[in-house]
């Protein structure tokens, strides 16, 4: 099956025609319409795929193949489209993508069977660490990376064997049609029904709780890590405002739609799915201040079938033509600033690595969360116990 710019991909496994991939629970399109209709992005994949393919045959020529997990749907098209067929078309490695929901837990099962069939996976921040101590992962090969990726991705999304792939921000999003002259600008306004009437929309995440601690005038140097003391403090803030919520919302295209639907006037959301909507002509609005942003990483596994396609692959993502496309084609944001430069001019206020954006957001706290308490229970499944019963008030 040919797909896009000429990329070959073939299913996992077989060589016959790939199946159709389930949506995932993360990146499932808002709509029937494709998240690839902005004009602004079709018109920037011919020069993105031009310039990288001449400097990618540089370093990362070669052959056969890479096997990617993707999460399927909407956003799996968008890769291939706008990241694998320049890929490919660049370095004559084709990519074989493999779907799921989340990739940790076959990961883990391949890792521990000693027979490992993926080259690349994407892993939560949250699980990371746990992962990375079990030798998971191949030490990512920098030299294979041109300097514009050195550069504009900054050292701290470059571990030893990990490298962010895009960041995910849950923010506050409004519909400006029921705030045409002044919406919200903080959680505070959130919170806030009397200068803000209407029905809101909040996330079921345990971990989300931390956004009302931004309500309750907690700075964002001083939010992790979340002790027992600030739990109470935010769900204490949180009891304020749930009468008013009228939809907990639980996949991520939900909270959008209700702001489409005139269902709630505001809600806590994905950063990627807000500016879906957005580029789709939706009246929404995001408010950066006080948003839990959260990293979502590249990892090249140990034992994989095509290690160096693999070096090569993420290589070619993180260069900064690249870098543009994938979140011309995702919505999601890579960390390499230096791709600002191939984007159309008015989608750049709507990312979270734009300076302004990015100094209002307040990074989680995954290896917090990740640690053992006395009681052996890790501070994430603490967190999901005080919300469950909470919740269940």
């Amino acid at each position: 099956m040919v797909l896009g710019n000429d990329v070959v991909l073939r299913q996992f496994g077989r060589n016959a025609t790939m199946k159709k991939q389930s949506p995932s629970r993360l990146h499932r399109g808002l709509t029937r319409r494709s998240l690839l209709q902005s004009a602004g992005a079709l018109l920037s994949v011919p020069f993105i795929a031009k310039a990288t393919t001449a400097r990618a045959q540089e370093k990362l020529a070669g052959s056969g193949d890479v096997v990617v997990f993707t999460y399927g749907g909407s956003y799996t098209q968008g890769v291939r489209n706008y990241v694998y067929g320049p890929f490919t078309k660049a370095t004559g490695i084709a990519v074989v993508d493999v779907t799921a929901d989340v990739a940790e837990p076959q990961v883990r099962a391949m890792s521990y069977a000693g027979r490992v069939d993926w080259d690349v996976a994407l892993v939560d921040g949250q699980n990371y660490r746990s992962m990375h101590e079990a030798g998971f992962f191949q030490p990512v090969d920098y030299g294979l990376w041109d300097d514009d990726a050195l550069e504009g991705v900054p050292p701290s999304a470059r571990l030893n064997d990990a490298v962010v792939a895009f960041r995910s921000t849950t923010l506050l999003a409004y519909d400006q049609r029921s705030f045409p002259k002044a919406g919200p600008q903080d959680w505070a306004d959130f919170w806030s029904l009397m200068a803000f009437p209407g029905p809101r929309g909040f996330s079921p995440i345990a971990r989300h709780m931390v956004l009302a601690l931004a309500a309750d005038g907690v700075p964002g140097s001083d939010r992790w890590p979340l002790t027992d003391d600030k739990i109470d403090r935010a769900l204490n803030k949180l009891a304020e405002i749930k009468p008013n919520i009228a939809k907990w919302w639980t996949a991520g295209g939900e909270p959008v739609q209700a702001l489409i639907n005139r269902e709630s006037v505001m809600t806590s959301c994905y950063d990627g799915r807000a500016l879906s909507a957005i580029r789709q002509g939706a009246s929404i609005r995001m408010v950066w201040s006080g948003a839990n942003l959260v990293y979502v990483y590249w990892t090249v596994l140990k034992g994989g079938p095509n290690n160096r396609n693999a070096q090569k692959f993420v290589a070619f993502l993180n260069r900064a033509q690249s870098a543009a496309a994938f979140t011309l084609g995702t919505n999601l944001t890579g960390p390499n600033v230096n791709q600002l430069q191939h984007l159309p001019a008015n989608l750049i206020p709507l990312l979270s690595i734009t300076e302004g954006n990015a100094s209002q957001v307040v990074p989680q706290d995954d290896t917090w969360l990740a640690d053992k308490r006395p009681d052996g229970k890790t501070n994430i499944d603490h967190l999901q116990e005080r919300w469950l019963a909470w919740r269940a008030q």
